[in-house]
């Protein structure tokens, strides 16, 4: 039984990025909707699914607070709250690969883990017209008052690493090291600069179009926005990064997890961590154990996208198990047939 990757608005679910990639179940206006509503249909989806991770935008605070309301009430440790430091592009994207990661045979925890993993691979941004209003990365004086003269571009890097740069042909931010793809989501600003300067020199393998995410006019202090995500789109490159993980079993539930923290565990209300129990009704044991980082590692064999495996060490407790690449074949959850990966960038 695949687990389900639920999003918070319609904007979140990306068109599938292959044949694999599982329908995203859509939470349309939790925050708007009767509270009864909400919890009758994630019942449903933990009924049919078992496990449900849903993947919230940072910039709808109340949407996350309502869905908390509503596992709380469940009682349930079978939903996953996922709010990556992503823009809404960024996070509809991340959504997106954990979809095409439902098709395999990874189990709920490790999947649900996986979307702090795959976090370190994306790269997201925008092109604005106005810094005047933005909080998301550090913005100098010089820049706020270049906000006041006509026609001014400036290009935004919020995620790995904050970075603004004033939009012109010479204008540049540091991009991925890897081969990856550029979706653009343009608004009310040209994406002529993204794709004719930025898509170039971050040596995009391709560069798709999307609508421009609602959330996301809020999320970076203006309307003059063009929003853009570097990110992977091979599942088998996908599949690769979270399997070459070591696994652990968390000593809260009980659920197999990669790195330190397990997602169905910490996804109730902040404080409730400490009044959860175990399947028998009493007090669960221990917590979290240590883990290790990973070592800044090397290309691996068969990696047709350069990745280096060791990239987000220090900003995350990983540790690679497996030091090679997965067989050509996976088990995708669900009817229990079998193929080959998909191998291309395109899907």
């Amino acid at each position: 039984m695949p687990t389900a990757i639920a999003v918070t608005s319609a904007d979140l679910a990306l068109p599938p990025q292959d044949e694999r990639t599982m329908p995203a179940a859509v939470l349309q206006d939790v925050d708007r909707r009767p509270l009864d509503h909400v919890l009758a249909e994630l019942q449903t989806l933990v009924d049919q699914y078992g496990h449900v991770i849903v993947v919230c935008s940072a910039a709808s605070p109340d949407v996350e607070r309502r869905l908390r309301t509503v596992r709380s009430l469940m009682e349930s440790d079978r939903i996953a709250l996922f709010r990556p430091g992503l823009p809404p592009l960024g996070a509809a994207v991340l959504a997106r690969q954990l979809r095409q990661l439902a098709s395999c045979d990874i189990s709920p925890g490790v999947l649900a883990s996986a979307g702090r993993l795959l976090t370190h691979y994306i790269h997201a941004g925008a092109l604005l017209g106005s810094v005047a209003r933005l909080d998301r990365v550090p913005v100098d004086l010089k820049a706020h008052a270049r906000s006041w003269v006509p026609g001014s571009q400036f290009a935004v890097l919020a995620h790995p690493e904050p970075r603004l740069v004033r939009a012109g042909p010479g204008a540049a931010l540091p991009g991925p090291e890897f081969g990856t793809w550029l979706l653009v989501a343009e608004g009310q600003l040209p994406a002529d600069w993204v794709t004719g300067t930025l898509a170039p020199s971050w040596n995009a393998l391709g560069v798709r179009e999307t609508p421009l995410p609602a959330d996301s006019p809020a999320w970076w202090g203006t309307g003059k926005v063009t929003e853009f995500c570097a990110f992977l789109p091979d599942l088998s490159v996908l599949y690769q990064l979270v399997t070459s993980v070591r696994q652990s079993t968390c000593h809260w539930c009980g659920i197999d997890v990669i790195g330190d923290r397990c997602v169905f565990c910490s996804a109730g209300p902040r404080g409730e961590e400490g009044r959860h129990r175990d399947g028998r009704g009493t007090p669960a044991r221990g917590g979290h154990g240590d883990r290790g980082s990973l070592p800044a590692g090397t290309s691996r064999p068969g990696n047709p996208y350069g990745i280096q495996y060791g990239r987000h060490a220090g900003r995350g407790p990983y540790e690679i198990e497996r030091g090679g690449p997965p067989e050509a074949g996976a088990t995708p959850a669900g009817d229990g047939a079998r193929g080959a990966l998909p191998a291309g960038p395109g899907g």
